[in-house]
């Protein structure tokens, strides 16, 4: 399970000035927790969780499990940032995954001022049309049934 304060997503953010419709945050959103979940995000510290020792860890699958659901949690990931598009992917990767804001990212990626809103917009559209087809409309928002 991933913890998350929706309010600080840069997501969060635009939505909350009208700029992102639900359907697009909820796709951002369920990126993100596919990025977290599959363990892409730079560490800046050593991982000190204890190595199983043997048989089964009380309430879950043990490191195996953990294993499984990381690696499918890429596969769901590297899919989504495929339909999206290799011009798409980075402002994707950039504000959904990282949590960078907009201008950071439009300055990241050498854009005018101003361009990164309607380009995420395009990209979160994208998004949204592949997970609609992947799981159907009525389940966009329901990240668990993913698991």
């Amino acid at each position: 399970m991933v913890a998350v304060n929706l309010a600080e997503s840069p997501l969060g953010w635009l939505a909350r000035r009208g700029m992102l419709t639900p359907r697009q945050v909820a796709a951002g959103e369920r990126l993100r927790g596919d990025h977290a979940r599959a363990g892409l995000s730079a560490r800046v510290t050593m991982r000190w969780d204890v190595a199983p020792a043997g048989g089964r860890e009380r309430g879950g699958a043990g490191a195996q499990g953990q294993a499984l659901g990381a690696i499918d949690a890429k596969r769901r990931f590297d899919s989504a940032m495929a339909a999206a598009g290799a011009g798409l992917s980075d402002i994707l990767w950039r504000v959904a995954c990282e949590g960078e804001g907009l201008a950071e990212a439009e300055k990241g990626l050498g854009w005018p001022t101003r361009a990164g809103k309607l380009v995420l917009g395009l990209a979160l559209d994208r998004l949204v049309a592949h997970y609609e087809n992947q799981y159907g409309i009525f389940h966009i928002d329901n990240r668990d049934a993913m698991e």
